[in-house]
C-alpha cells in the first residue's frame, strides 16, 4: 500500500475531494488536520520546495486575514509569508498532499491524480456533482 500523507482540512470541499480521490484509489492516507497540528517551519518549507512552488503559492487568501496581514504586498519576502503561515496556519492553503511520487498543492482536487500510485478504483464525483473520474477509473478530460 502507498504511504500517502494529506494536509487536511474537514471544512474545505476541496481538501474533502481531495481525500476522496485518495481513497478511491483504495488508499487510505494519514490525515493531518494542520489547523490542529500544523507542520514545522523546516517541514513546511520542505514541503514547499518539493511541491516546486513558491511560499506565496501556498498563501491562501480567501476566508483568512491575508489582507489584514498585508500580505499581498510584493516586497514581503519568502521568510516573511512562511513567518505569517506559521503564526496563523489557516494561511497555509489546502490540501498538500505528500506521496511516493511527489508534493502536491491539490486545487483542483483532481491535482491529486497526478501524484497517486493507484488508479483510481470506479467513478468519483465531486461534492458539487462534477465527475472527474468514469466508472472504468479514468480521469475525465483526458
Amino acid at each position: 500500500m502507498a504511504d500517502i500523507l494529506i494536509y487536511h482540512n474537514p471544512d474545505c470541499g476541496t481538501s474533502r475531494n481531495t481525500l476522496g480521490l485518495i481513497r478511491t484509489a483504495g488508499i487510505e492516507p494519514h490525515i493531518v488536520e494542520y489547523l490542529q497540528s500544523p507542520p514545522t517551519r523546516r517541514l513546511l518549507e520542505q514541503l514547499i520546495a518539493r511541491a516546486g512552488i513558491a511560499p506565496r503559492d501556498l498563501l491562501r487568501q480567501k476566508g483568512t486575514p491575508y489582507l489584514q496581514f498585508g500580505l499581498d504586498d510584493p516586497a514581503l519576502s519568502d521568510a516573511e509569508i512562511i513567518d505569517a503561515m506559521m503564526a496563523h496556519p489557516i494561511l497555509i492553503n489546502r490540501p498538500l498532499v505528500v506521496s511516493p511520487l511527489g508534493v502536491r498543492l491539490c486545487r483542483p482536487s483532481e491535482a491529486v491524480l497526478d501524484i497517486l500510485p493507484a488508479r483510481q478504483l470506479g467513478a468519483f464525483a465531486k461534492e458539487d456533482g462534477e465527475q472527474v473520474v468514469d466508472d472504468a477509473g479514468n480521469r475525465i478530460g483526458d
